[in-house]
């Protein structure tokens, strides 16, 4: 079989370019047949995933975070649309959050993640596809949206460079709290309800936790073809705060201000204000007005550690 790897060398604050060394040390050892490229560019890695496929690549392999591995989920995701079905994805965690890896079963450390790759154990996962925001075209993802707080929340541990994972969630969050303070009124369609309220936040889940470590849909399921909502109305700075050692644990379920919903398809519009949103971690839009959802069930082979 032939690896096609991508790196982000600047995945994990720099984690991505020190780990070279060691993936080319294990595929060697492993007798991988591989070619290793780092990205240079935004999307570098979609184009190279998607280059992979039409080459016929057996597994397409993203060493990252959230990121760049959602770029590779939509390089590969287009080259299945234009029929180059064979590559299937694996990943090397290396990032900040690796949300998605944890959700499907791959390990979210270096060292167990080469060992999953060796191990080759493989299953399908469903794949969401948002439309809107700066993507009216569409965009693919693994792991979840993210709207209204959970975004503002983690672009702003983005710009915390001395942090990774649930550490510079919970800072953002803090920090967060202090600015946006106003949420939008909304209009949440799902498969068979509609719901109208102001939000804090709207985060619709394939995987089951955003930002390394905040529990958004605890029974997330990427093999079950629903998504798994978690809808917020707005509450005060106190409030914000005691609810986030629930979202940890996962136990939000039941609080007042929380919903907790299945669906297949989902649009939010904003009827007042607006909204930030991320996909994977990725933005989608800083003043979004309307988002259309839907999840695309088994739509890529993944290596992963449960099968």
């Amino acid at each position: 079989m032939r690896y096609f790897i991508i790196v982000n060398p600047v995945s994990g604050r720099g984690l991505g370019e020190k780990s070279i060394p060691r993936i080319k040390a294990f595929c060697e050892s492993h007798n991988i047949d591989y070619t290793l490229i780092c990205t240079e560019r935004p999307w570098h890695a979609a184009d190279l995933a998607e280059q992979a496929a039409q080459e016929h690549y057996d597994v397409l392999v993203c060493a990252s975070g959230d990121g760049a591995f959602n770029e590779a989920l939509n390089g590969l995701m287009r080259a299945r649309a234009a029929g180059f079905n064979h590559t299937a994805l694996g990943v090397i965690s290396i990032g900040t959050g690796n949300d998605f890896a944890g959700g499907v079963g791959i390990p979210t450390t270096l060292e167990e993640s080469l060992e999953t790759l060796a191990q080759n154990k493989r299953r399908k996962v469903d794949i969401g596809k948002v439309s809107g925001g700066d993507y009216p075209e569409g965009r693919y993802f693994g792991n979840g949206i993210g709207i209204g707080f959970d975004a503002a929340v983690g672009f702003a541990a983005l710009q915390l460079r001395f942090l990774r994972g649930l550490p510079a969630y919970l800072i953002g969050a803090i920090q967060t709290v202090f600015f946006y303070y106003t949420p939008p009124r909304l209009k949440i369609i799902l498969d068979d309800e509609s719901i109208e309220q102001h939000s804090l936040m709207v985060s619709v889940m394939n995987g089951q936790r955003m930002g390394g470590g905040f529990r958004m849909a605890p029974n997330g399921d990427p093999h079950d073809g629903l998504f798994d909502l978690c809808i917020a109305e707005k509450a005060g700075k106190m409030r914000i705060f005691g609810l986030i050692p629930l979202f940890i644990q996962g136990k939000q379920e039941g609080q007042p201000e929380i919903k907790m919903r299945r669906s297949r398809k989902v649009t939010v519009t904003a009827i007042e204000g607006d909204f930030p949103a991320h996909a994977d971690g990725e933005t989608l839009c800083l003043k979004g007005k309307e988002l259309r959802l839907e999840l695309i069930p088994d739509a890529l082979e993944i290596i992963t550690a449960k099968v």
